[in-house]
């Protein structure tokens, strides 16, 4: 879709508009360096991100583990031994501004950071990730959206509709970041015998390939302990389109956060956005959760022909052993993946989901 031409005030105002921000941006930045001049900061100290402001952010100073123990065996007293039971305690949140010349911080990064004087702070520096998942926006410039991650579990439901490319967009993106990907059938209460035997079949498509697949519900319960035990001392982050029940996931899993969950719209049966930011939130039993913006669109411009084939788990062994080099995995002669689709290694399925990301590559 081509992009409509704004006409010269449109232009001027534009320009008007960002001048401004960069304006603030500097009368900001000034004000952090009066202070660090003036020594009016506290010392440094390292912390994590829980959420993103525009150009602030809630950072976590790094919480203390504690343990306790725990009676052995029932009616016996409790145990000294220190490795019994830990519990993680949750730090201090300060709301923080970022310098300028830090790189674009997101949810889940660790950082070093200076208390204020009016119990503000200043994000000085951002630690090394070990990893962080990113998504190019509607100009087509990578945003990264979370980092440090175990775990990505993508949640999708019998409501709205789900399309396994989305799914498997999300599975390239994880595999090229080096985050596991998880997948999660949500909302089974919803399941009937117009959707089952689809949803069921999808599931089964991935599980056969080598991913873990799970199943849950928080109306009825279903495969929530299940859930738990995998995200128990994981930094893990919820990602799928709006409306598949990410949010009532995360108030089942932390009872008292109460997150806004909003209803599927009536004309379109698909989801309406509740999370606005990402926000990270703290496990009973160890771990961290992130639930992010859901979105409907996962686009993958930022990677090439060659990184989404390997995003594809079932590829492996059959990359380059095409007779052609350039062999675009369509109609030539000798191809490995045709084969490899022919002796049954490889869906029909999947098989178009790849065809279909490639050529979504060259829409921007």
């Amino acid at each position: 879709m081509s992009k409509r031409k704004l006409n010269r005030r449109q232009q001027w105002r534009v320009e008007k508009i960002q001048k401004e921000r960069a304006s603030r941006v500097s009368r900001k930045d000034n004000e952090i360096d009066e202070k660090l001049s003036a020594g009016e900061l506290g010392v440094e100290q390292e912390g994590q991100i829980i959420a993103h402001y525009g150009r602030q952010v809630d950072v976590e100073s790094m919480p203390s583990m504690e343990t306790e123990s725990r009676p052995s065996a029932e009616g016996e007293p409790a145990s000294d031994d220190p490795v019994n039971s830990t519990t993680r305690t949750k730090g201090k949140v300060n709301r923080c501004y970022m310098r300028a010349n830090i790189d674009a911080l997101v949810t889940g990064d660790k950082v070093v950071w200076r208390s204020g004087p009016d119990g503000d702070g200043i994000v000085v520096a951002r630690l090394d990730r070990k990893n962080a998942l990113m998504r190019p926006d509607t100009r087509g410039q990578l945003k990264p959206v979370a980092a440090n991650i175990d775990y990505i579990v993508i949640v999708f439901a019998p409501e709205p509709y789900a399309h396994a490319n989305l799914i498997d967009r999300y599975i390239v993106a994880a595999e090229n970041t080096g985050i596991e990907p998880v997948l999660l059938l949500n909302k089974t209460d919803l399941l009937n015998a117009d959707n089952a035997p689809r949803l069921l079949e999808m599931a089964e498509r991935y599980q056969a390939i080598g991913y873990k697949v799970l199943t849950a519900s928080t109306v009825d319960d279903d495969g929530l302990s299940v859930l738990q035990s995998l995200l128990d001392n994981r930094v893990s982050v919820f990602v799928g389109q709006s409306g598949v029940g990410k949010s009532s996931l995360v108030n089942t899993l932390l009872p008292g956060i109460n997150l806004r969950v909003g209803e599927l719209s009536e004309q379109t049966r698909k989801g309406m956005h509740t999370t606005t930011t990402a926000m990270l939130f703290h496990l009973p039993n160890g771990g961290d959760l992130i639930d992010s913006p859901g979105i409907r669109e996962f686009g993958l411009w930022h990677i090439d022909e060659r990184q989404v084939a390997e995003g594809f788990r079932e590829f492996d062994g059959l990359l380059g052993a095409c007779k052609f080099r350039d062999c675009s995995h369509r109609q030539e002669p000798g191809c490995a993946l045709r084969e490899g689709l022919e002796a049954g290694k490889i869906s029909p399925e999947r098989f178009d989901s790849y065809h279909r990301i490639i050529a979504s590559l060259d829409e921007f």
